[in-house]
């Protein structure tokens, strides 16, 4: 039996990047008594486009060489986040985790992030109680929402106007497209950056961004994950964050914006997945007012125990999965 000396954690390879995505399948599929644990998630990938992304880090647990677990570390400017960590579930309860978020802890440090975040299953006291030895702790859950665009009958506040990709203009307008979403997340928390996974994106084409605009200014944006080797696949669009400005009629953008990546959506004949936390309570009762449901939910844990982006005011879409 392996003890926590004998495990020794360090970068993911290349090279196993394939066992990583399989052990993640087989850790949730088992956790959440799927059938047959390693078609969890389907054609979807959550290990693939973030391991190639400049933005994240990947860390790997091994025992006498062989994998047996990962964590993926995600930073939004001045934000961090962490998931999935997973562990085969042969290796459960041996200390693996702990040895995985010892590394990440140093990780959020040397970047300098001053928020950090995780969602984790609201349900499993055993763990909560693994993060908050590390500082975190519980606040809001975060519901995980899905939506087939054109099954609901209420009625758009957009219109039928096709969205504006991020693709589809030159590098200059891109560029300053980019530079338009930084201001508008840095406004909502101070520092809070998506450029890196709007990039990845554009790069690795698995997907792409939304963008809503009253004449010139930009209202929001939401970057849009879907297609083969995407981290929503060729069934769902995955909305892995969004945002509107705030202030007066911040609502309203919501919508609008929502509008967009629901026609976006259509255009690709996927469903939507997004996350909201339900601190944002009006962002969250205006989704459920256009059909959205509650596929599942867990509990957003933060460190240190402040709001962040977490707040009424935020009309934020996103779950640090």
């Amino acid at each position: 039996m392996p003890t926590k000396q004998s495990i020794k954690v360090s970068p993911l390879k290349q090279s196993e990047l394939e066992e990583a995505e399989r052990i993640a399948r087989v850790a949730f599929g088992t956790f959440l008594g799927v059938p047959d644990p390693a078609e969890f998630m389907g054609d979807r990938h959550f290990m693939r486009p973030r391991f190639r992304s400049a933005h994240v880090k990947v860390i790997a647990a091994r025992d006498g060489g062989r994998l047996i677990g990962s964590n993926v570390l995600t930073r939004w400017g001045s934000f961090g986040f962490f998931g999935p960590l997973t562990v085969l579930p042969e290796y459960w309860d041996r200390g693996v985790a702990q040895r995985l978020l010892e590394p990440t802890m140093k990780t959020f440090d040397t970047w300098g992030v001053r928020h950090t975040g995780l969602f984790t299953f609201s349900h499993s006291a055993k763990h909560v109680a693994l993060y908050q030895k590390f500082g975190y702790w519980p606040r809001y859950l975060t519901a995980i929402m899905t939506l087939t665009p054109g099954a609901s009958s209420v009625p758009r506040t957009g219109g039928t106007t096709a969205p504006v990709l991020l693709s589809s203009p030159r590098k200059a307008e891109r560029e300053k497209a980019i530079e338009e979403c930084r201001k508008l997340t840095h406004k909502i928390d101070k520092g809070l950056d998506l450029t890196g996974e709007i990039r990845a994106v554009l790069a690795q084409r698995t997907g792409d961004v939304v963008l809503t605009y009253t004449h010139n200014n930009l209202d929001g944006f939401a970057i849009c994950l879907t297609g083969p080797g995407s981290e929503g696949g060729e069934k769902t669009c995955y909305i892995k964050f969004g945002a509107a400005r705030g202030g007066e009629g911040a609502g309203r953008r919501f919508d609008k914006l929502l509008d967009a990546s629901e026609e976006f959506a259509c255009s690709r004949g996927a469903s939507i997945e997004a996350g909201v936390n339900l601190t944002r309570e009006d962002a969250y009762l205006r989704m459920r007012a256009r059909g959205y449901r509650v596929a599942m939910q867990g509990v957003a844990m933060q460190r240190p125990h402040i709001a962040g982006f977490n707040r009424a005011d935020a009309y934020v879409i996103d779950d640090w999965r």
